[in-house]
């Protein structure tokens, strides 16, 4: 029996995620994958998946699918809180649901945090592409940014889902985001220095899958121009000329040639895929 999702309503933003294509850096190709990775192996577990199978990720307004194919589908809606239906009736967050063949499961707008995770047992199983089904915006590698008619088949249900229903972190009331300085911070004054790990930032509404930026003091540099480009890493954080500190997140380019003034260690950036606009955020020396 074969299963597939069609795209009934895509919302603001809806793209196919797993954990990315690691090791293509050297070749410029960024690494994508899902924002809130956590979010995403948990949901992959409730429904049986392995933890890396590919799932989409909603960004604010949610989304909806409608099964198709010749039998039910065993789904979980995670990550960011907020309403579930199946053809319309109230359905389970954060806890695996059976969807019949030709119903309806929608993602309402987020309540909670911005990004959702919608997982089907089997896994979503469009053509990888390096390694990964993951959509790049900024390389555009993988399948495209979805649309409303689009059609993804579903692979094999493997085993059964390790537990009924878990806790799920809730998104942060304030981001709090340990780094370690360098490979640049000689490039900014020890004043700049203790401005980014003291003052308190928000998190910008311009804020995207490339990079969490962030709202508030600048930092003034210790020496004029620019580098030549060098690589950046997941969790680089860049100072543009403005001066206000850029986190790099999943579709991060892999080179820049403005300053690195430290790292954040990719632990601690699931919190960035949920911090709305407005969110406090603070550097901690690591």
């Amino acid at each position: 029996m074969s299963a597939a999702v069609e795209v009934v309503r895509a919302g603001a933003l809806t793209t196919v995620q797993d954990e990315g294509r690691t090791g293509w850096a050297h070749l410029g190709v960024p690494r994508a994958g899902a924002l809130d990775g956590p979010a995403m192996r948990l949901a992959n577990r409730l429904v049986g998946n392995a933890p890396g199978a590919a799932v989409l990720e909603t960004t604010v307004t949610g989304c909806a699918v409608r099964v198709t194919g010749d039998r039910p589908v065993l789904a979980v809606v995670g990550g960011a809180g907020c309403r579930v239906t199946v053809d319309g009736r109230p359905a389970a967050w954060g806890a695996p649901v059976r969807v019949p063949a030709g119903a309806v499961l929608e993602a309402g707008p987020a309540l909670q945090g911005l990004r959702g995770y919608l997982a089907f047992a089997g896994g979503l199983m469009p053509e990888p592409v390096l390694g990964s089904r993951s959509t790049d915006l900024l390389s555009g590698l993988g399948p495209p940014v979805l649309r409303e008619g689009d059609v993804l088949r579903l692979g094999t249900p493997g085993g059964a889902p390790y537990a009924d229903a878990v806790p799920w972190p809730g998104a942060p009331e304030e981001l709090v985001l340990p780094l370690h300085l360098g490979p640049r911070d000689d490039w900014f004054t020890d004043a700049a220095l203790r401005t980014l790990t003291s003052a308190v930032y928000t998190v910008s509404e311009r804020s995207n899958r490339i990079g969490l930026r962030v709202e508030g003091p600048a930092l003034a540099r210790a020496r004029d121009g620019e580098l030549p480009s060098e690589g950046m890493v997941l969790g680089a954080v860049q100072v543009p000329p403005d001066g206000r500190p850029v986190v790099f997140l999943n579709d991060h380019p892999t080179t820049g040639g403005y300053p690195v003034v430290g790292v954040v260690a990719e632990a601690a950036l699931a919190g960035a895929a949920q911090a709305a606009p407005g969110v406090p955020v603070r550097f901690v020396r690591a």
